[in-house]
């Protein structure tokens, strides 16, 4: 069956952040996940949703998305900002992130965004390799900074 790339709905959201447990698992920080799903879904799907998302399907399953939000820079304007593409194991190396980053590029060219932007750490070889060919600009230059509330 093929797969399908289509915009999440609300109803996805159970089984989005499922997969969102996956891959803190597979980051050594499945501790890290605290977002309720009532929290999740409002975020997307509430009146001023604040992400929004591209599912990977095979028949009716969703075996990978792809999450993203508006980032603004005072130098470039408004830009895409990559939070995560999550390919469920079982699905890893069947091109899904391909199809998935594509329908991205797409829609971001389609939104009048200026550029997209991500983060990958640097011990994630594979996932290293996958942006390489999109001849994405790695940056050594910044530091992450983060501050809870």
């Amino acid at each position: 069956m093929p797969i399908t790339i289509q915009a999440a709905h609300r109803e996805d959201c159970p089984r989005l952040l499922e997969l969102v447990k996956e891959l803190a698992h597979y980051e050594r920080a499945p501790h890290e996940v605290t977002v309720s799903l009532r929290h999740f879904e409002e975020s997307g799907f509430g009146v001023t949703p604040v992400w929004w998302a591209l599912t990977a399907k095979n028949g009716e399953e969703i075996v990978a998305f792809a999450l993203y939000y508006i980032r603004y820079s005072t130098w470039k304007g408004q830009r895409m900002y990559l939070e995560d593409i999550i390919v469920t194991e079982a699905w890893r190396g069947k091109g899904i992130g391909s199809l998935l980053m594509d329908a991205l590029i797409e829609e971001g060219k389609a939104k009048g965004f200026n550029g997209m932007l991500w983060q990958v750490l640097d011990w994630n070889e594979p996932a290293i390799n996958f942006y390489k060919k999109y001849s994405s600009k790695f940056d050594d230059e910044w530091v992450n900074v983060s501050l809870e509330l």
